[in-house]
């Protein structure tokens, strides 16, 4: 991870984390999602999550918007600039992640992996 952190540092953009939440909002029903399920979708603590949003939303990434089914609640939304940043981010974390986690694994490790990885996005039944 601090390698590919690296390598979106020196092409000047955010942090892995920045990158996490922009797809996560994207890959939403009406891209946008409740502080709380980002917490879930990204296994971070609440502070963690209130902070790094206030940091994405004064560079105009996101914003918090009313939630229609709770008056005191709020969703969080991708902006038009948070979906351009995700997607000048990508290439970069493609590549890092192809430098420094695909040239480890042969394609058969790399499809055990997968297949391991796929079991843990199942739901609980």
């Amino acid at each position: 991870m601090k390698a590919i952190e690296a390598d979106l540092k020196k092409e000047k953009l955010p942090p892995l984390a920045w990158y996490d939440v922009l797809l996560e909002l994207k890959q939403a029903v009406g891209e946008s999602l409740r502080p709380y399920e980002l917490e879930t979708r990204l296994l971070l603590a609440q502070h963690s999550v209130s902070r790094l949003i206030d940091r994405m939303e004064a560079k105009q990434l996101v914003q918090r918007q009313p939630c229609d089914e709770d008056g005191r609640g709020q969703v969080i939304a991708i902006t038009e600039q948070g979906r351009t940043m995700q997607k000048t981010m990508w290439p970069i974390y493609r590549s890092s992640i192809k430098q420094h986690v695909g040239t480890k694994l042969t394609m058969c490790e790399a499809g055990t992996l997968a297949a391991l990885l796929q079991r843990l996005l199942q739901p609980d039944m």
